[in-house]
């Protein structure tokens, strides 16, 4: 087993992006190769920058891949609002994975900072 497959965060990342990916079968055809595309691409970097930083021999290197996750979680929400704007989803759609992208942007942090103050196993 690898290290980022004990990982909660890593966890709720892939849970997250699936419900993306379902979504996205939604989206017009046209939208195939667009945002569709773009959002589910968003979505997979969040689980595979944790997983790809686990595998880092320094904290720091470990950090930077953390702080990449949380950039495409923030890319991934805004995308979702977008969505909206082109009524490719409705407004309990949005809602509910927006809220969920702040949840997991904070849940990333606090494994950035508790790697920072050295508990890593």
């Amino acid at each position: 087993m690898f290290r980022f497959e004990k990982l909660e965060v890593w966890k709720v990342s892939i849970l997250y992006s699936k419900k993306i990916y379902i979504l996205t079968e939604k989206f017009p055809d046209s939208e195939r190769f667009g945002l569709s595309s773009q959002i589910k691409r968003a979505a997979l970097s969040i689980s595979s920058n944790i997983a790809e930083g686990s595998g880092s021999a320094t904290t720091k290197d470990f950090c930077n891949f953390l702080d990449i996750a949380i950039k495409s979680t923030i890319e991934t929400a805004s995308q979702l609002l977008f969505a909206k704007e082109m009524n490719y989803i409705n407004d309990e759609n949005v809602k509910q994975l927006y809220e969920e992208s702040e949840v997991l942007v904070k849940r990333i942090q606090s494994l950035k900072q508790y790697l920072k103050k050295g508990n890593q196993k």
